[in-house]
């Protein structure tokens, strides 16, 4: 399950609660220009016992790797070790455009970065000496902590690569099943590695309607460059194409052929976009679930 749009903390741990009541494994969390996802959900591991939770994802370049390092295996500890660390590189237009930093070797930046941050994360002292990053003997005591999972945002070749290489795996957003088969999984060339699918959906009989809004939600992930090529690989117009809408019969078949594309975890976006649709689509959700 994931978590997105004007929400309160409150909302998140109702949400949360709603979702482990409905027997489902994960929440994540996206890191925009609201809460911080890691500090929101240290919160709600506290609140809510079971479920597994996920930053989906949380920006690399204004946070030092050895900083984010320290924050998430903090939400790590105090979660009883249920806490992924998903990372992404956001955006030139954020990074560059709208906080001023240097966006032209991204694929560099990741790999540095992760350099740096893997060993943090599976609990071990780091040195390393790059470009953009000088770390001596770095080592991290938080009681509690045990290795945590990363994964990274990663849709184009060179970030497949680091990501299979690096980390544990990698985080998708506007990544169809075609896509997902023929591109990202074989990408990542790592048969171990943890894929998660986010993929907005809704169960519905008003197919036309909920498109129709949901293209309007999700306008801008078709004119972000990374997306819209993911959007042009799967050859899709738009988001609102890509978003899994229909009865209970075409969800479980769209859902079939995310696992049969690799998808090791199905991160499901509720768009709640008619009156009763999330929790109808809950509810949907909780009884694949446990049949």
């Amino acid at each position: 399950m994931g978590a997105t749009g004007s929400t309160t903390i409150e909302d998140l741990v109702l949400m949360a609660k709603e979702t482990e009541a409905a027997g489902l494994d994960q929440v994540w969390l996206a890191n925009i220009f609201s809460f911080d996802a890691i500090s929101v959900l240290t919160i709600v591991g506290r609140e809510v016992p079971r479920i597994r939770l996920g930053t989906a994802v949380t920006p690399t370049y204004p946070r030092h790797p050895t900083a984010i390092a320290q924050q998430a295996l903090t939400a790590a500890a105090a979660t009883e070790n249920r806490f992924t660390l998903g990372i992404g590189l956001s955006h030139k237009l954020v990074i560059e455009d709208m906080l001023g930093l240097s966006y032209q070797k991204p694929a560099k930046h990741m790999t540095e970065y992760l350099k740096v941050l893997m060993p943090l994360a599976r609990r071990e002292p780091v040195t390393f000496k790059g470009e953009e990053f000088v770390v001596n003997g770095w080592n991290l005591d938080i009681p509690g902590a045990k290795a945590m999972p990363v994964v990274v945002a990663a849709l184009g070749p060179r970030m497949l690569k680091v990501a299979g290489e690096l980390a544990d795996g990698t985080n998708t957003w506007m990544v169809g099943p075609k896509t997902m088969k023929n591109h990202i999984v074989p990408g990542l060339g790592n048969q171990n590695a943890t894929v998660v699918g986010g993929v907005p959906m809704i169960l519905t009989k008003k197919i036309d309607e909920a498109r129709e809004q949901i293209a309007k939600d999700l306008v801008m992930y078709g004119q972000l460059p990374s997306y819209r090529a993911m959007l042009d690989r799967e050859g899709v117009t738009g988001p609102a194409d890509i978003a899994c809408v229909g009865d209970e019969n075409y969800l479980r078949g769209q859902i079939r052929r995310y696992e049969d594309a690799g998808v090791t975890d199905l991160n499901i976006a509720i768009m709640d976009v008619e009156q009763g649709g999330y929790a109808r689509t809950l509810e949907f959700l909780s009884s694949i679930k446990s049949a």
